[in-house]
């Protein structure tokens, strides 16, 4: 399983960017899992549904399914959020897992940087960011990838994976 991650300031464009990259990678035959990491919390059920009154009396998980796909939500209750590795393990089987966030871990990734959301790329503190995905053309060392340009985003990215191990 090959893992390769995206990261940038919130609004520059990091969900919209692995939605069109998805595609392009189901395309050529890969199964694509993701990680989304939220700073804050959140919630995918609904209050006065049964899976939400299991929650709310205390399960700690709850998986739901029918004949079109299948959840399971745990709730942590105290616990410290799972690591990223523990994260990965569940997504097998899996060809490509994206993950979107963990600036920090120890992951390639693309940094998707749009000057005019005006903070400073995260680049030049990062050593885990192995490209920039820009809509202006920026001075930086690493490699400069359009932003608009998916299938080249793409491309740099399963070559990227097949030359190096990822976690």
């Amino acid at each position: 399983m090959k893992v390769f991650g995206f990261a940038g300031w919130s609004g520059s464009g990091k969900t919209t960017l692995i939605e069109k990259l998805i595609p392009q990678f189901t395309r050529r035959g890969l199964r694509v899992s993701i990680i989304k990491h939220a700073h804050h919390g959140f919630d995918i059920d609904k209050p006065g549904k049964d899976s939400w009154r299991h929650r709310e009396a205390g399960a700690t998980r709850v998986l739901m399914l029918s004949d079109d796909r299948w959840v399971l939500m745990h709730e942590l209750r105290g616990q410290p959020e799972p690591t990223l590795e523990e994260q990965l393990a569940l997504l097998a089987p899996s060809d490509l897992v994206l993950i979107e966030g963990y600036k920090a871990a120890p992951v390639p990734k693309i940094e998707i940087h749009r000057p005019a959301v005006g903070k400073a790329p995260l680049w030049p503190d990062n050593p885990h960011v192995v490209a920039v995905a820009s809509d202006e053309a920026i001075a930086c060392p690493l490699p400069l990838l359009p932003l608009n340009h998916v299938e080249a985003i793409a491309d740099f990215i399963l070559d990227y994976v097949s030359a190096k191990e990822t976690p």
